[in-house]
């Protein structure tokens, strides 16, 4: 394995910020100074379409909606189902907000769907995250951050894992130090599969183990190698599921998929947003070609024009502005509570077919429904 750095600056970053508090949380807490940043305002459509599969009795859907935070401000916001499907809001455990729609003994073919519409201004994650106002957890709030510093389905604290965690992370007890430290040290050690698409392979779940394995994978491997390693480090962290609205896409009727991103917890400031699989893709020198061009272009918010060690540090606290939030957290559970129990995260939507999960395609990659996020810059 590639040996971790730690930049000699970090007491003084200048190239961080601090996540807030998912839903209405006051910035209070932070315990960092923002500076100013950059914002953008875009309109936003999401659309579901599901076509009734044969023998089906039961269709339940749960799709994601967008979330306020203290970067966020949304407005305008309208949902609507078709073929009298009937829509409503519910929140998970984990205070996500989404809809919910139920259709029995629809025909096979009807085509379910349901539409959303609405307005972002989002903030530039953009502050200073001061290590030396950083401290160790205390007891209490161990206690309390004990979900986000235990194991998910698919974030395993394995022997391996701590074994890696205790010779990167050493005898340090500062949080932000040690975040840094095993941020560098993901950042040597795998590589994001969009660089060579035809060698490297995500995983269909966003999976640590699969991560540490391969050493490669998506957004969501990264983070979750990412969180089991600072988990296993005593740092309480959470996976944010979003998009980027990327700026090829602007005004395009193409699907935008999602993105993810991790937050830590670090006493004294607050919750810290990074983007370890973004800061991946201008860490390093590889050559654009046929294969990986149009998705390192479709992976990040700025245009990629190499190796660029400035976008690695600036990712490590903060975030772009143009991103919007779906849901935050792992293994979910939602309301009303889902016949195969928690749900793993929820980037795009959610289907059980009687009682049955029913994903977004078959094992044979058959597609059994849609989403469509797309977006216009409102300037």
């Amino acid at each position: 394995m590639k040996s971790f750095r730690l930049p000699s600056l970090l007491l003084a970053l200048a190239a961080a910020g601090c996540a807030a508090e998912h839903g209405a949380a006051a910035d209070a807490a932070m315990g960092s100074v923002a500076k100013p940043g950059k914002s953008a305002r875009f309109d936003v459509k999401h659309d579901f379409k599901l076509a009734v599969p044969d023998g089906a009795k039961s269709v339940r859907i749960w799709f994601s909606l967008p979330q306020d935070d203290s970067w966020t401000k949304l407005s305008d916001l309208a949902f609507s189902g078709a073929n009298g499907l009937a829509v409503r809001e519910v929140t998970d455990d984990h205070g996500n907000r989404m809809l919910y729609a139920e259709s029995t003994g629809a025909a096979a073919g009807t085509e379910l769907a349901i539409t959303e519409s609405f307005r972002v201004d989002r903030e530039e994650i953009l502050g200073q995250v001061d290590a030396t106002k950083a401290r160790p957890l205390t007891p209490a709030e161990a206690a309390k951050f004990a979900r986000e510093l235990g194991e998910n389905v698919h974030i395993k604290i394995t022997p391996e894992v701590r074994a890696i965690a205790a010779s990167v992370v050493g005898d340090e007890k500062n949080p932000v130090i040690a975040a840094r430290k095993l941020y560098d040290w993901t950042l040597d050690n795998i590589e994001y599969w969009v660089k060579t698409p035809a060698t490297r392979k995500a995983s269909s779940t966003g999976s640590s183990e699969h991560c540490l394995t391969t050493k490669t994978g998506n957004c969501t491997d990264f983070h979750s190698l990412w969180a089991a390693l600072a988990r296993a480090s005593g740092i309480p962290t959470r996976i944010v599921y979003g998009s980027i609205m990327k700026p090829a896409l602007d005004g395009q009727d193409k699907d935008g998929s999602y993105h993810c991103w991790p937050e830590f917890y670090a006493s004294g400031l607050g919750w810290i947003s990074h983007d370890v699989a973004v800061a991946d893709i201008f860490r390093g020198t590889y050559e654009l070609n046929a294969e990986n061009e149009e998705k390192v272009r479709l992976t990040i918010a700025t245009p990629y024009t190499g190796p660029d060690e400035k976008m690695v540090d600036y990712y490590f606290g903060s975030i772009d502005e143009r991103r919007v939030v779906w849901s935050v957290g792992r293994d979910l559970t939602l309301d009303p509570a889902a016949a195969a129990g928690k749900v793993n995260a929820m980037a795009k939507a959610y289907v059980e077919i009687d009682g049955k999960p029913y994903g977004e395609k078959s094992a044979d990659g058959k597609q059994q429904w849609t989403r469509k996020f797309t977006f216009k810059e409102v300037k």
